[in-house]
């Protein structure tokens, strides 16, 4: 049986997922970051069944894969491979805004 990925490797996998270079690399910073956001936008609040709130529509991509994609697309706009926290920081106030 496969052993299972720790949460570190597990967000690690799925921002590489949506990096387009594969030498884009992610620091520890970034990672926890993108953790802590997985379980806002995974764990989210979902409406009580029957209170009367239909659930909102899916989106067209997830909001975890869409903070990876612009964090990776503001590092290479820096010329960088590694995105860094500061990344994930710069795009915050676009997925806010965009929810």
């Amino acid at each position: 049986s496969p052993v299972p990925l720790s949460p570190q490797e597990t967000v690690d996998r799925l921002l590489r997922l949506h990096f387009r270079d594969g030498r884009t690399r992610v620091n520890g910073d970034a990672q926890l970051l993108m953790a802590e956001m997985l379980k806002v936008f995974v764990r989210g609040d979902e409406p009580v069944p029957g209170d009367g709130v239909p659930p909102p529509a899916a989106p067209q991509r997830s909001p975890h894969a869409e903070a990876a994609a612009r964090a990776a697309r503001q590092a290479q706009a820096e010329d960088l491979e590694k995105v860094d926290v500061e990344h994930v920081e710069k795009v915050l106030p676009q997925l806010v805004g965009s929810g």
